[in-house]
């Protein structure tokens, strides 16, 4: 992507009426993760202002891996670096994926949380109880993604205002948010509650953020 979008799309302070996913995709081999290059990109999602059905970025990224017919006997990393958390459906639908899909593993990389709809927190709990790791972006990811994923005509990514700030008080919020999940899970495990039923409510996170059809993923530059 040019930088440009890059910019105005993950840098926090802003708030955009779209939301960009940057992928990659590795192979484990023994201890190590092997990347997969073929399998690198960008989309996002298809709202009101594309002329696509509309499709969120992670829905688009779901109807997109079985294109890659990864092999089912080895185990394979995805890392999303994401300008909006997901939305509770997303997360959801996420979550359901990964119970489905055994050889994968997912690991998202938030430059925000996502509070429009109500549930959030619970299908971001859902999302991690599936497995997923959630985190919220440092300067060291964004730095990443420029390096990675942006077209940047070896310009230096430079951090803007109040980055570290805004990434500091985002991973204490989201913290907060999981740790009611290893809460519960404890308490579950001590015989206190019962396990959590999770209600997975359907959302839109804005006009501009329908669901639909997947959305065409672009590769990413060369670095």
């Amino acid at each position: 992507m040019d930088e440009d979008t890059f910019r105005e799309n993950f840098s926090q302070e802003l708030k955009p009426h779209k939301t960009y996913l940057c992928y990659e995709v590795e192979l484990q081999e023994d201890d190590a993760w092997i990347p997969v290059d073929e399998f690198k990109g960008f989309l996002r999602n298809q709202g009101a202002d594309t002329l696509e059905p509309r499709c969120h970025a992670e829905l688009c990224l779901l109807e997109l891996i079985p294109s890659w017919e990864l092999d089912k006997e080895r185990h394979y990393r995805v890392t999303c670096f994401i300008s909006w958390s997901p939305c509770p459906d997303c997360a959801s639908q996420l979550a359901a994926f990964l119970g489905k899909n055994s050889h994968l593993s997912l690991r998202v990389f938030a430059s925000r949380i996502y509070t429009k709809f109500a549930g959030y927190e619970t299908g971001l709990r859902q999302l991690q109880a599936a497995g997923a790791q959630i985190t919220i972006m440092t300067s060291e990811e964004f730095e990443y993604c420029w390096k990675t994923f942006v077209d940047h005509q070896g310009t230096p990514f430079l951090p803007w205002d109040d980055l570290d700030k805004y990434s500091k008080m985002l991973s204490k919020d989201l913290k907060g948010i999981l740790q009611q999940n290893i809460t519960l899970s404890s308490k579950m495990q001590t015989g206190h509650l019962q396990p959590l039923q999770i209600d997975q409510q359907k959302s839109s996170k804005s006009n501009e953020l329908g669901a639909g059809p997947v959305a065409q993923a672009v590769r990413a530059p060369c670095s």
